[in-house]
């Protein structure tokens, strides 16, 4: 590593001049528990890191209004273990608590879970699935994109953390009748890649789903919604076991995974998707009725 200066702003401002100051030289830190590799790798010859982790903003988990917003410094562990969390969205709770080992969750950040594009991010995936979106901070000031579009292929980002910030997650309150799943497959239950992970969000009216967002990884250069079964489901019976069936079956047709020697055969993986969106399906449609209205104050 090349890394001449380790630097600790106290305000977004201060992070973003001193990342202008040193012209595509100085790269962003939070967790780093993916950068870190990368430096040693040599992917990445930063001279300067910038660590934006005592940014107070950046700290802050809120319910506000009908939002849900998780600062960019927020880890893996505090987003799994809040109660509000768990109760409205588990999907997103269940997610971050399947990244890694204690150890890894207790330092690594969801932001920095999506801004390292790797198509199996626990937390990535249930977050395309939830619809989020993110601030975006830059010296030209501030934007706004869907999770989802922050991706441009396996571990590349359209985010340049040499000159801007994703400063915030956000993600829209869940409605009454609406229920939430994560599942994932690994070769064992800690320190182990998904061989397939699948976040569900249904919403539901008068015991019929009326919309439905499936999030899958890895089967594409980024978490893969199968638009078909999506809107398959638009309509049937919140409870219908062979709706699910036949939804988890496109899902599987949908997706393209790639035989893997880590992973599995492509067949193998596409059946899992089967099996996997069967069951989140069946389980977020068991919470629809345990959803609360509106977010905690």
């Amino acid at each position: 590593m090349n890394v001449q200066a380790y630097l600790t702003p106290r305000t977004a401002e201060e992070a973003l001049e001193q990342l202008g100051r040193y012209g595509g030289e100085a790269r962003l830190i939070a967790g780093g528990t993916d950068l870190m590799i990368w430096l040693k790798r040599k992917k990445y010859t930063p001279r300067v890191l910038i660590d934006i982790t005592g940014i107070d903003q950046f700290r802050r988990l809120e319910f506000t209004g009908e939002s849900l917003v998780i600062g960019a410094a927020l880890t893996h562990a505090e987003v799994a273990l809040d109660g509000g969390i768990r109760s409205l969205v588990p999907v997103l709770a269940e997610a971050c608590a399947s990244v890694g080992s204690p150890q890894i969750r207790n330092i690594a950040t969801v932001v920095g879970n999506v801004v390292s594009a790797q198509p199996a991010a626990d937390a990535a995936v249930a977050l395309v699935a939830l619809g989020a979106g993110t601030e975006i901070l830059s010296r030209d000031g501030r934007r706004t994109l869907p999770v989802e579009e922050l991706y441009a292929g396996v571990g590349r980002s359209i985010i340049d953390s040499t000159r801007e910030i994703v400063s915030r997650i956000v993600v829209k309150a869940p409605g009454p009748g609406s229920g939430s799943a994560f599942m994932r497959i690994a070769p064992r239950q800690a320190l182990a890649l998904p061989v397939i992970n699948v976040a569900v969000v249904i919403s539901t009216a008068g015991g019929l789903i009326t919309g439905a967002r499936i999030a899958i990884g890895p089967v594409a250069d980024r978490p893969f919604r199968p638009e078909g079964a999506e809107k398959f489901l638009a309509g049937v019976p919140v409870g219908d076991p062979g709706a699910f069936a036949e939804a988890a079956g496109m899902a599987g047709r949908e997706s393209s995974p790639r035989d893997s020697l880590l992973r599995g055969s492509a067949d193998y993986r596409r059946h899992l998707v089967k099996v996997l969106v069967r069951r989140a399906l069946e389980e977020a449609a068991g919470r629809v009725d345990a959803c609360k209205e509106g977010m905690p104050q």
